[in-house]
Order: structure tokens, then sequence, then C-alpha cells
């Protein structure tokens, strides 16, 4: 366990996680040793509130750290990333259901399913769940998981369910990121009692049950690219650390290797600055599009980044027992995920872009 539940120490983590790494990707899960790293290091505890031990911790500090272990191996780092994120959401329930989640300490694991699915249906005792949830990452290690459902009328809500009462089917099998593990969770019928039900629409405007302060107050969607890229951020790190295995002694370096590492440091900025204001609170309209595209953007120029390092390294940096080939396979996976999609990032900050060109034409005629 981290010495102190307010400061996240990576560098063990990124230890376990890169002498592991190899195993997780042809076995297609992040092992347990790198799990319990993962946790030792605070990873889980980062976001959960101070009065139920946790650290309530900073989102620029957890971005370094994911991307710290990201370096090492990044399906571990992507692990690390949803275990904070997902145990955040939990702070989101009422009063009692946080109780209840955090009993046993807060460096229990939580796997979030963010997109509203399956069925909700109302009962005297709570709520009836049924429905499956693809891409769901981590599940299978989780004690509890926060799924997203959509009741018989009304807005969709979060169900905490614990590990007792779901299941899941392995549905993972996907080129890159293989040992995130991100099967199927499946509720079939499983009685939800209301001090696990939050609305999804709290959680997007930041409003937290007894937990003020910015960690709680600020909307989802103003960190949900962090998410997300951080490990990418790492993923491009560690590419560059194996790409210099493949340079010869007295040999130039090919001038797409600046301009990837250039790359990976723009995008370093861009979500040091997305970060930066989530910790500051109080992110608006403007702030929250303009942190999904920078995302978005950053996670563009860290695929672009690993790519050039591959084309430069040839087949040599291609060899199965390179970490630069699972790097390249990562990135490339990891970046077809929704919030990454800088069309959709963008949506938000194209819109605020229109209306704010729309608004000063009409106040030049008036």
């Amino acid at each position: 366990m981290a010495a102190d539940p307010h400061v996240l120490d990576a560098g063990h983590a990124r230890a376990v996680a890169e002498r592991h790494a190899g195993h997780a990707d042809e076995h297609r899960a992040v092992g347990p040793e790198t799990v319990e790293a993962v946790v030792a290091a605070g990873f889980a505890r980062h976001l959960v509130p101070a009065r139920w031990g946790g650290g309530e911790g900073g989102f620029a500090e957890l971005t370094r750290a994911v991307a710290e272990v990201g370096r090492g191996d990044t399906s571990a780092a992507w692990l690390a990333s949803l275990f904070a994120y997902s145990a955040r959401l939990g702070a989101y329930l009422p009063e009692d259901g946080q109780a209840e989640l955090w009993d046993k300490g807060p460096d229990v694991l939580v796997a979030a399913a963010l997109v509203p699915g399956g069925r909700a249906r109302s009962t005297p005792e709570g709520w009836r769940v049924s429905g499956t949830w693809p891409y769901t990452s981590g599940i299978d290690t989780a004690d509890w998981t926060l799924a997203c459902t959509r009741p018989e009328d009304g807005g969709p809500v979060f169900v905490a369910v614990p590990r007792a009462d779901f299941t899941t089917a392995d549905s993972w099998h996907t080129v890159g990121m293989r040992g995130t593990a991100s099967h199927t969770l499946i509720l079939d019928d499983v009685l939800v009692p209301p001090q696990r039900v939050f609305r999804s629409a709290d959680a997007a405007a930041g409003h937290s049950a007894g937990n003020p302060g910015p960690v709680f107050e600020v909307p989802l969607r103003a960190i949900s690219g962090l998410t997300f890229t951080a490990p990418l951020l790492g993923a491009a790190r560690g590419a560059f650390d194996d790409f210099r295995g493949t340079l010869r002694p007295g040999s130039p370096a090919p001038a797409g290797v600046a301009r990837a590492d250039g790359e990976t440091d723009a995008a370093d900025l861009l979500l040091h600055r997305v970060a930066v204001t989530a910790d500051r609170g109080g992110a608006g309209p403007a702030e929250v599009a303009r942190g999904l595209r920078d995302s978005a953007l950053a996670a563009s120029l860290l695929v672009s980044a690993v790519d050039r390092l591959v084309t430069a390294a040839g087949t040599a940096g291609q060899s199965r027992d390179r970490p630069l080939q699972r790097f390249w396979r990562d990135v490339h996976t990891a970046s077809s995920h929704v919030a990454l999609r800088f069309d959709k990032a963008s949506a938000a900050w194209l819109q605020l872009l229109e209306e704010s060109t729309d608004k000063r034409s009409v106040d030049e005629h008036d």
C-alpha cells in the first residue's frame, strides 16, 4: 500500500508492469502481480473521498502517474487509470451506498460501464437490472461494478453491483490493449437497492452527496479524455525508450524521430493543461469543450509519434520480443475509443465557436 494516501508511487508499479507486459499481452490479461502493484501505488484510492480513507487527489498528478506506468505497459496503465476514475464515480452514490462501497477500505477495485445499456425495472425493494455491457475494462478483477443503465422511464442511472452479483463473458479478442481484459459485464435480474443507485446527470454535472471540493465538482466530460489518453502518453514514452535499442552506434537517427519526440511532448503539454484546469475546479462549457478536443488531439499526436518510431526502426522494431511493436498495437487500438475520436470530441468546441461567431455577427450589426 502507498505510504501516503495522498501520493501516488508509480515507479514500482511501472517496473512490475514492464516485467510482466509480454505475459499480459500473450495471455490477454494483466496478471495479479501487476494489479497488486497498481493498488499498492495508490491508484484505486487516489480519487476516493478522504472521509472514506482515500487520497482525494489531483488530476495532474494522476495523469503523470498513469503515464509512468504506461511507459512499462499500456494495458496496466489503462487499468490504473480506469480503476482510479471509476472509483471517483462512487462518490455520487447516496451516503449509505458510499459507506457500503468502501466498507473494507478505499482500495476497492471498481470497473465502470459508462455507456447506457440493459434495462432497469422499479420494484418496492429497489431496481431489477438486466443486460450486457461489452468493453468493460478490468471487470474480471473488479470487486464492484458501476454500470449505466436505462430505467423504464426517466434518465439513465448508475447502479453499483458487488462481485457476487455479476458475471462476465470472455469477449475481448483484439490486436492491441490485450491485457486490459475488457470483457462483457452481465447482470441477470439483479436486485439493486436504492442506496446503490445515482443519476448519471449528477456525475455529468459534478453533484456529489457529501463530497464538496473540485475533485467531485468537476463535470465528468471535463476529465473523460484524460482517462483514456494518459496511458497512450506512457506508451509513446515507452516506445521511444525501446526505439533507442534499435539504433546502431555511429548511425544517424532519422529526422522523424525528432518529430515523434516533439509530438509526444506536445501531447504531454495538452494533457497537462486539461488536468490543471480540472484541478482548479469550475470548468465551464468552454473549458470542457477545449479539454475534450485537446485530449483527442493529444491521442492522435501520440499515434503519429509511435508510427514514426516504428517506421524509423524498420524490421527490427517489429520483432515479437520488442516492446515497440506492442506499444504500436496498443496505441492504435486505444485511440479507436469513442472518447478519443477527434471528430466527435471536437464537436462541442466547434459548436461554441459557431455560437460565438454568430453572436459577434449580431453584435456588429446592432
